[in-house]
């Protein structure tokens, strides 16, 4: 370190330079140049605890930086969100029925929204049989505006339902069942997994000032199972630096679970102008069966002094007491991913080692040689009394969804129908609405029709026909109707005529006879005079 005019810096020794008690030297990217930096994050909030599943599907995660997928996915799965949409889409139905009901008052029936008012009437499928009738009359299907409103109502109250019922037996159609049972040694050794121990020192500290360990230590210590075994003959060792500290990483694959506790302590030292400081740890724990990278389970999180101390105060980690982070895994069998066998980390419990929470203190362990130390202890201990099975079990069946849905149709039937006896029961002028809306659309199509018939005539006849919409009911003297009217006997008498001769039997009329006998008299004169 340069220069300690730095913010939340202190000289010791006179020519070299450290931070205040909870914070370390981060170097940054861009210069090259460091400042103090507070520990990042830290506390119980940042833990996560995972269970088994498959890996997350990162097909979508370019998207991150515009969209956030994640607030997306969760509001997406919301029952609220489908019932929400249900709500809004049944408030703009009757919102548009409405608006079209008084805004489309038409007694000659041209207006657009009298022609909705209409077709909004035949959507009237559930409620045609159902509406107001007096004693003593025959029941008839009416279809109503105000029923074909509720009928659609209802029937979008229904899918609305009916996708939250979906979805609910879809989504929970299955629970998951935990059940404990005593463990047994052939049960145990049942259990293999690769086991992956990260753990990161937060400091300004490197790999170069780490001491590796040779052993670790298996059993209870002070019992006569406790001894001493080489490093390699389980664990495999790195270290490997990053911008926030060394990483320390334990590995172990195709472990069996052993009945006994297992030890293992490293640390850091000083070096000449780094001395060996820290402000907490941060751990990422995995285990997944041995051959099946497809499922894990891990804990992670970061380890600071503010979780365990009541006054507040940073502290460094630094000096000969070990600081133990405490591991325990349990073992757990998913009988619905065909047996498959994990060992669930779990972070039971991080015991403080030597920590200076003021800078006077500090100062004076900088200047102690004995102090140059940061030792860590990962204590794992193995919960072997006991495994848990987990297992699913169904809770919906098809049976229950069918029921469900036909107790969701009554029900929204049934609302919609009460509000339309009550609407029908009160204003008296809906009782006979069909009944209006028909009288109007008939006029409607009679004036079409006569309209037409009078194009036809005035184009036929010429401009002299008079107009039929005039009512005054005389008719000019010699017009083209008399024209008309003539044209038409004269084209149909000799019709009636040819007609009537046919069907007649061959007689002579009496008039005939007398016109016979006057023409015979009329010869016989002039034969007399001669």
């Amino acid at each position: 370190m340069a220069s300690c005019a730095a913010a939340r810096m202190f000289a010791y020794n006179a020519t070299l330079c450290a931070c205040d008690p909870g914070y370390y030297y981060h170097l940054s990217s861009g210069n090259g140049t460091g400042s103090c930096a507070p520990m990042p994050g830290g506390g119980w909030g940042d833990w996560k605890v995972g269970a088994v599943g498959a890996p997350r599907n990162q097909s979508l995660y370019f998207l991150a930086p515009v969209l956030p997928i994640d607030a997306v996915r969760r509001l997406t799965q919301s029952q609220a969100v489908l019932l929400e949409a249900a709500l809004a889409a049944l408030l703009s139905w009757l919102a548009f029925c409405a608006a079209a009901r008084f805004a489309g008052r038409d007694p000659r029936g041209e207006r657009r929204l009298f022609r909705a008012r209409y077709w909004i009437s035949r959507f009237d499928c559930l409620f045609d049989n159902s509406h107001w009738a007096r004693d003593q009359q025959v029941l008839r299907k009416r279809k109503t505006e105000l029923g074909g409103t509720c009928s659609v109502a209802s029937l979008i109250l229904f899918t609305g339902l009916l996708t939250v019922l979906l979805y609910q037996a879809i989504k929970r159609r299955s629970i998951e069942m935990h059940r404990v049972k005593p463990a047994n040694a052939p049960d145990l050794l049942s259990f293999v997994n690769d086991l992956e121990f990260h753990i990161t020192t937060i400091s300004g500290m490197s790999c170069a000032q780490a001491v590796a360990p040779s052993t670790f230590a298996m059993g209870t210590p002070g019992y006569m199972d406790f001894r001493l075994v080489s490093l390699p003959t389980m664990f495999t060792y790195s270290c490997a630096n990053t911008s926030q500290g060394p990483s320390i990483t334990l590995k172990c694959n195709g472990c069996r679970m052993p009945p006994r506790d297992h030890f293992v302590s490293w640390q850091f030292v000083d070096l000449p102008g780094q001395p060996a400081a820290a402000v907490g740890f941060q751990f990422n724990l995995t285990a997944r069966q041995h051959g099946n990278d497809k499922h894990v389970s891990f804990v992670s999180g970061t380890m600071n002094s503010d979780g365990y101390t009541d006054d507040g105060k940073l502290r460094t980690f630094r000096g000969p007491d070990s600081n133990v982070l405490k591991i325990q895994l349990f073992p757990q069998i998913y009988n619905k991913l065909g047996n498959l066998r994990l060992l669930q980390p779990l972070v039971q419990d991080f015991t403080q080692g030597s920590a200076f929470s003021d800078v006077g203190s500090l100062n004076a362990s900088l200047q102690n040689p004995s102090d140059g130390v940061v030792n860590t202890t990962l204590y794992i201990s193995y919960l072997s009394d006991y495994i848990v099975e987990i297992s699913n079990e169904s809770v919906v069946g098809p049976v229950s969804v069918i029921a469900s849905i036909g107790g969701l149709y009554a029900f929204s039937v049934a609302i919609c129908l009460c509000l339309m006896s009550q609407c029908e029961a009160r204003i008296k002028k809906l009782r006979d609405e069909d009944t209006r809306m028909l009288k109007i659309l008939s006029k409607r199509r009679a004036r079409r029709n006569w309209d037409k018939v009078r194009k036809f005539v005035m184009y036929t006849w010429g401009p002299g026909y008079p107009d039929p919409t005039d009512r005054s009911g005389q008719q000019p003297e010699g017009s083209t109707v008399d024209s008309l009217h003539r044209t038409l006997h004269k084209r149909r008498e000799p019709i009636r005529q040819a007609t009537s001769d046919a069907n007649r039997p061959n007689r002579v009329p009496a008039d005939m006879g007398a016109i016979d006998i006057e023409r015979a008299g009329e010869a016989k004169q002039p034969s007399s005079s001669r």
